[in-house]
């Protein structure tokens, strides 16, 4: 019988230890208005893809693990957990006490029942090729204990069972529900608010679950939730957000922009708090498979042309952190080698396109080559602007006018026709950030040639080969070497990236209102768990 490396850690110990805030039956509960900047796309976790809308997520499921702020695994619907020492077996011994929404009873079964759902063709296509490429199969043992066998040894897969794509569904809504993809009331969990009301365009509604009894470890608290009932807002215009805490509408809003970050400081009545997330920077992906950025020249001044400080000082003052890698600084493998290595330049911009054959002017002043104008598109979804991103698009297309005469269009539109750019291959630029807690996942999605979300079409053997023994180790010294070679690579010696910022997410609230914080993995704003109000 192969040994075992044992990691056991109680819930019901850690908990105890770090649990001084008051249980929630001590306190009458009330309800709670919050008023966030964007609507979901989808509700069910396994389908979670906007880094904003994972609040919303563990409100209604619980996942199998958590992270502690020191990035350590930890347990949660899973009390403890086992890994061979090939790396190739975990066995999981699962909480008994655990129910979902539909009292249907949370079991080895449930978990292996949500496991082979990914199984399930075109139910996650991305999921399944990068969080659960080595899955094989998973194994009652008892219901308590269940045993997952990967092909091959996966660094990401700890991190995978604390995310939410590991939220927990009661196998019978995974069969009855009405739209799988999208979720909603009738797709159930075991977290700690049941969802009962989603009005598309104006509010999400749920009501404490009164028999929750198992917090991950680290929460503030034990028992259900403080709040009776918490009524999430769609409001995406950030001053209507702003307007509706300081008249007293709402009690809490997440996406502060700094225009309004003043006004919130100088009340007394109302606090602010951030935090850097995790996962990638917020990054431009240059298209190497047509014209013009399939020259390396253009793509670097493309860079140099934009004076990012500038830009960044100009739509968020003083409050935006500038971005130098792929990954973000928050996050353990981001190479700090690659800071000042690009971008501002402008002569140098201008002497890269002369070299490229872009040399002519137009009546307007863009660059022309053959009778072409020197263009490049971005065509972001809707759904996924946030943080300003179409006024920081506004801004890099006028320095990279004025600069360099090219000529950025910048297009907003519905994920449908987003999305048939992307087919059509109709962009140049794609932008995008991830909150993956863990971004070795996000580069495995975004880089390799095959990737799902590889938009550059750019392939490298070297980059591949690095991602692939970085996501199959644990040794996470080795993982920081290996990922160091790959940002390396496609920040500075290719130019395939622009990172310009490292997302962040901001909370604004009434002093009354306790318990507010960040999760520690992502640094996105905590479910509503550990929140109460005081009078």
């Amino acid at each position: 019988m192969k040994r075992l490396s044992t990691v056991l850690l109680l819930a019901s110990v850690t908990l105890a230890a770090c649990g001084s805030a008051p249980a929630a039956e001590e306190a009458a509960p009330t309800g709670l208005t919050w008023a966030v900047e964007t609507q979901p796309i989808t509700l069910n976790p396994q389908q979670w893809s906007q880094n904003k809308v994972r609040l919303l997520v563990f409100n209604q499921f619980d996942a199998l693990l958590s992270r502690a702020k020191d990035g350590s695994f930890q347990p949660w619907l899973a009390k403890s957990w086992q890994v061979s020492d090939d790396e190739l077996t975990y066995t999981l011994e699962l909480r008994d006490d655990v129910t979902f929404h539909d009292g249907t009873r949370f079991d080895a079964a449930a978990v292996k029942a949500n496991l082979d759902q990914f199984k399930v063709e075109g139910y996650n296509p991305a999921v399944a090729a990068i969080q659960l490429r080595a899955f094989e199969e998973a194994e009652v043992v008892s219901p308590t204990t269940l045993r997952i066998t990967l092909k091959e040894p996966d660094g990401l897969f700890l991190d995978f069972l604390a995310s939410p794509y590991a939220g927990q569904i009661s196998p019978k809504s995974l069969k009855s529900a009405k739209d799988l993809k999208f979720g909603g009331p009738d797709l159930v969990g075991t977290g700690p608010f049941i969802l009962d009301r989603y009005v598309p365009g104006q509010e999400i509604h749920y009501r404490r679950n009164p028999a929750y009894r198992w917090p991950p470890a680290g929460a503030a608290h034990q028992g259900p939730a403080h709040l009776a009932e918490v009524t999430y807002r769609f409001l995406p215009e950030a001053a209507v957000r702003v307007g509706a805490l300081t008249s007293g509408q709402v009690q809490v809003i997440e996406g502060v922009p700094a225009t309004e970050a003043g006004l919130i400081k100088s009340d007394p009545d109302l606090t602010l708090r951030s935090a850097l997330n995790s996962g990638t920077a917020f990054t431009y992906y240059f298209n190497t498979s047509h014209p013009p950025f399939d020259d390396q020249r253009v793509r670097e001044a493309f860079r140099e042309a934009v004076d990012v400080d500038a830009v960044l000082k100009s739509v968020y003052r003083d409050t935006a952190t500038r971005a130098w890698s792929v990954i973000g600084k928050a996050g353990p493998f981001y190479d700090a080698g690659l800071e000042g290595s690009f971008g501002g330049d402008v002569a140098k911009a201008n002497t890269l396109l002369d070299q490229a054959g872009w040399q002519q002017r137009d009546a307007e002043g863009y660059r022309v080559k053959d009778g072409r104008r020197l263009s490049v598109r971005t065509v972001a979804a809707s759904a996924y602007v946030r943080d300003r991103r179409d006024v920081l698009a506004q801004a890099i297309q006028a320095q990279v006018k004025q600069n360099a005469g090219i000529d950025f269009q910048v297009k907003i539109v519905d994920t449908g026709t987003a999305q048939k750019a992307v087919e059509d291959d109709a962009y140049e630029i794609f932008e995008n950030s991830r909150g993956d807690s863990d971004a070795g996942a996000a580069l495995n999605l975004l880089l390799p040639g095959k990737g799902a979300l590889n938009r550059t079409h750019y392939a490298d053997a070297g980059v591949e080969k690095a991602i692939a023994e970085a996501g199959s180790s644990s040794d996470q010294a080795r993982r920081a070497k290996l990922y160091a070679e790959v940002q390396r690579a496609v920040v500075r010696d290719k130019a395939i990236v622009f990172p310009i910022y490292v997302p962040a997410d901001q909370i604004a609230a009434r002093k009354s209102v306790r318990g507010l914080g960040f999760d520690p993995a992502s640094g996105t704003p905590a479910s509503a768990y550990d929140v109460r109000i005081e009078t």
